[in-house]
């Protein structure tokens, strides 16, 4: 079981990447898809690429997040209104928290004492006391939230509206509206820069990523993804800060954004429909959430080439990358 002991969310968070690195040479970890047809995660070991554990989660599991604190992570269960814990040490279900109605993403928070989840049905972000299942804020978002970031300092929420091409920004801590702002049709994730700095949301729709100031929540660009058809999703951002990675949902493939010039620098084919992607903690590998494929694509970050395809569960939406103590 993986324990930090930090002081801030920030410096959790920079503990966090540098402790990944550094254990990522060993391929200590477990990969975790999770699988919204089949009600269940696939736990992966990262040092061998086989499977290790099917867990049995409950309906319609989507996002995930881990607590490396208690070696614990989190998976949003839309169709049990609820959010699943599972003990990343002994791959076991231990417990179920209440979140309201039809969570999409979830969120912990970096001391691991509250998880944030994106309710879809009822347009609302909810923040929850995972020791006492206590709801915190039940605040109204943008329509068919489902992205759900917390920014590096744990203080704000970015919450995406599918049906209203919006990021409604939240005080994590009050769950009170801060500022609503307007990105490209239908966003669906957010992730943040290492640094915090910015925050990149994906518009499925409007083919673009949305390049956003976190000082002043402001769009400050939008990144056009090839014609504007591939059908932006999952994101996430490599622990230098260099590059983004871009998963597209009509298109099959990853996209390569030098964030530094914000352009698309390389495509990678990959498994059809992807969803969720997800980086290993020493930035060389990246691994993809396919769909309609029922698969994992391992790309290798040095060459943008896929190494391997694991067979995971059926359509799977989501992976997270977890590392543990040996």
């Amino acid at each position: 079981m993986l324990r930090l002991d930090l002081k801030g969310p920030s410096l959790a968070a920079a503990a966090v990447i540098a402790l990944a690195s550094a254990m990522d040479a060993q391929r200590s970890g477990t990969l975790y898809a999770s699988n919204e047809g089949g009600n269940t995660l696939t736990a992966v070991d990262l040092a061998t690429g086989a499977v290790v554990a099917t867990i049995q989660v409950g309906k319609r599991p989507r996002g995930m997040s881990y607590d490396p604190r208690m070696g614990r992570v989190f998976v949003a269960l839309g169709t049990d209104n609820a959010v699943a814990v599972i003990d990343a040490a002994t791959n076991r279900l231990v417990d179920v928290i209440p979140t309201g109605r039809d969570p999409e993403q979830d969120v912990v928070s970096a001391d691991g004492k509250s998880v944030y989840v994106s309710n879809e049905e009822v347009e609302k972000a909810t923040a929850v006391d995972v020791e006492s299942k206590r709801i915190l804020f039940a605040s109204p978002v943008g329509k068919e939230p489902e992205g759900i970031g917390l920014t590096n300092d744990g203080r704000k929420l970015y919450v995406t509206g599918e049906s209203d091409s919006s990021v409604t920004i939240l005080d994590a801590k009050t769950g009170k509206t801060l500022r609503t702002m307007r990105v490209g049709a239908r966003p669906r994730f957010v992730a943040f820069s290492p640094d915090g700095k910015r925050a990149y949301v994906s518009a499925e729709n409007g083919g673009t990523v949305a390049v956003v100031d976190v000082a002043r929540d402001s769009a400050i660009a939008t990144i056009a993804i090839g014609d504007r058809t591939t059908k932006p999703t999952g994101l996430a951002v490599a622990p230098s800060g260099a590059f983004l990675y871009l998963a597209n949902g009509r298109s099959n493939e990853v996209s390569v954004i030098d964030t530094r010039t914000n352009l698309v620098t390389a495509s990678v084919s990959i498994g059809e429909r992807p969803w969720g992607i997800a980086i290993s903690g020493d930035g060389k590998t990246l691994y993809t959430a396919n769909g309609r494929s029922g698969s994992v694509s391992v790309i290798d970050l040095t060459t943008n080439r896929v190494t391997s395809t694991i067979k995971v569960g059926d359509r799977p939406y989501g992976v997270l990358v977890v590392y543990r103590e040996q």
